[in-house]
């Protein structure tokens, strides 16, 4: 049989544990599903990573977030969200991933890898760090191409080639240039590094390509890649490169798939923004919200942990007054 429940939390990250807080502050019941770990996409950033924020701006459900830092790092936060989950006791079920989504007049069936559920709401807050953008050219398939970065240790000694002009590509490219990789070379599509790049990063990416301890193609593209080397198209010709590993940082997307079996309109505009409701975070589909990240399609820098725990409270605040 199906379990029965108010609301139906798609994603386990930072804002769908604060909607769960707020479900059980309210009385609803609730189930917080993802088919990966708790706070999954923070799991996979890299092992060393510091955040933008400080700690207080990242703390849901009054638990109080103490750093040893002036901002936390990864390993600080997956230490708070799991001591987010266990102090309110919030009913989450992991490595579980939806399948189907069917509306049923007044309520939806949801199949999952596990098993069935009816909801009379879901609210979708899986953010956008599951599908990367790909390069789509020969031998992308290669063990040697990675889209998540971890850690510098596995580049010692490698000659590797790092895709990107961002933060991300940016730290990758300067970590493992000082843990000791052979060379490193960055393949940069735009014609200079982000301006959004973190400003105390800049000035070193920026000397470190001056002096030539780190190469940069700009306005340059990968066209192909082997075991041994990566072909680079350039504004002055074709190059072949020798390579190890190609650490293409390309960003990542929403599922829209999934947003779109669902029902919910998708934006023409340049992002592809999701079509809701910004005073109730309501889409389209009746019953069915959006929270976090996920509310900016492809404007994946508009909405932070920072500036969407309160998605939590519009949304929950709707529910509870529906009739």
């Amino acid at each position: 049989m199906s379990e029965k429940v108010d609301v139906m939390i798609v994603g386990a990250g930072p804002i769908g544990l604060a909607c769960g807080i707020k479900a059980e502050k309210t009385g609803l019941s609730y189930v917080i599903v993802d088919k990966g770990c708790l706070v999954n996409s923070l799991y996979n950033y890299p092992s060393n990573m510091t955040f933008f924020s400080t700690s207080d701006r990242l703390e849901i459900g009054g638990v109080p977030f103490i750093s040893h830092n002036p901002k936390p790092t990864r390993p600080e936060a997956l230490e708070y969200y799991r001591r987010v989950a266990s102090s309110w006791n919030l009913n989450t079920r992991l490595y579980e991933q939806i399948e189907l989504v069917n509306k049923q007049q007044e309520s939806f069936n949801i199949k999952s890898s596990k098993q069935t559920y009816s909801a009379k709401s879901i609210i979708i807050a899986t953010g956008f760090y599951d599908l990367p953008y790909l390069l789509n050219v020969p031998g992308e398939d290669l063990s040697k191409v990675k889209h998540y970065y971890d850690e510098p240790h596995p580049y010692f000694d490698m000659n590797v080639v790092v895709v990107g002009a961002a933060n991300s590509s940016v730290d990758v490219a300067l970590e493992v240039y000082r843990k000791g990789a052979k060379s490193v070379t960055m393949v940069i599509r735009e014609e200079e590094i982000s301006p959004r790049v973190k400003y105390w990063v800049r000035p070193d990416i920026d000397n470190r390509i001056k002096e030539g301890s780190i190469k940069a193609y700009f306005e340059s593209n990968i066209t192909k890649i082997t075991e041994q080397s990566v072909d680079v198209m350039t504004p002055d010709g074709g190059i072949t490169i020798p390579n190890d590993f190609v650490l293409a940082m390309t960003g990542y997307q929403p599922n829209f798939s999934f947003l779109e079996r669902i029902g919910i309109e998708i934006g023409d505009d340049e992002f592809k923004t999701p079509v809701y409701d910004e005073t109730t975070m309501e889409t389209n589909v009746s019953g069915v919200y959006l929270a976090g990240v996920i509310c900016g399609g492809l404007k994946t820098n508009a909405w932070f942990i920072e500036n969407s725990r309160e998605h939590a409270e519009l949304i929950i605040n709707h529910i509870s007054k529906r009739p």
